[in-house]
């Protein structure tokens, strides 16, 4: 249920950001995207310049308020989530590989049925939803788009976390040789971060049912 939760208070904090973001827009304000930056919003919300009418800055300062409030029980939930991660083996498994924290090791270890039920990893990336469709005729094996039919709450978590592992290799440069390395020279990033994603929930898997940890292999010179 904290899952789920959580999830449900960041939808609503993301839709009262955009509305703040929308409405101070109308009059001249604009700021990036994303939680991080609400708070050049609030400076010129709370900034007694004649910037903004004082309806306008009493409306805003009501959403932020609610920001601050959502913001708050996320913290308090992530705290949570943070120590069950922290009490169960599997879940700290998990969140030794990269791009998979105590949330996503949270919904893994919740919403999925035990490992053993899946026969393999790639069975398991097929649950969650991130294997691609395949178009095969005359032995020919063609594969399309991810189909999305799994659980969404993991696969969603899983692709969030391998785009944040591409955006730090993107910058800092994954090892030479690796896959990333290989499928960032030539592949757009956002389809590297799915491609990603399928390989972390085949990692799960194999950590989840207890085979011995070992380096990812998308971050060394033999992925």
């Amino acid at each position: 249920m904290a899952c789920r939760t959580r999830d449900l208070l960041v939808r609503q904090r993301t839709q009262t950001i955009n509305a703040v973001r929308a409405h101070l827009a109308e009059q001249g304000i604009v700021a990036p995207v994303g939680p991080a930056h609400v708070g050049r919003l609030a400076a010129v919300v709370d900034a007694d310049d004649g910037t903004l009418p004082a309806g306008v800055r009493d409306l805003a300062r009501l959403l932020l308020d609610q920001i601050e409030d959502l913001s708050e029980k996320i913290a308090g939930l992530d705290a949570e989530l943070r120590r069950r991660a922290g009490t169960d083996d599997t879940a700290r498994r998990l969140t030794t590989i990269p791009g998979i924290g105590p949330i996503t090791a949270a919904a893994i270890t919740t919403f999925a049925p035990p490992m053993e039920t899946f026969s393999k990893g790639r069975d398991f990336a097929a649950w969650v939803g991130l294997t691609p469709k395949q178009h095969s005729s005359g032995g020919k094996e063609r594969l399309g788009r991810t189909s999305k039919m799994g659980q969404k709450d993991i696969r969603r978590l899983l692709i969030t976390g391998a785009i944040a592992v591409v955006r730090w290799a993107a910058r800092k440069g994954a090892p030479e040789g690796s896959w990333l390395a290989r499928m960032l020279e030539r592949k757009p990033k956002m389809l590297v971060a799915v491609a990603l994603a399928n390989r972390m929930a085949r990692t799960a898997w194999a950590f989840a049912i207890g085979l011995e940890p070992m380096a990812p292999q998308w971050l060394t010179a033999q992925g």
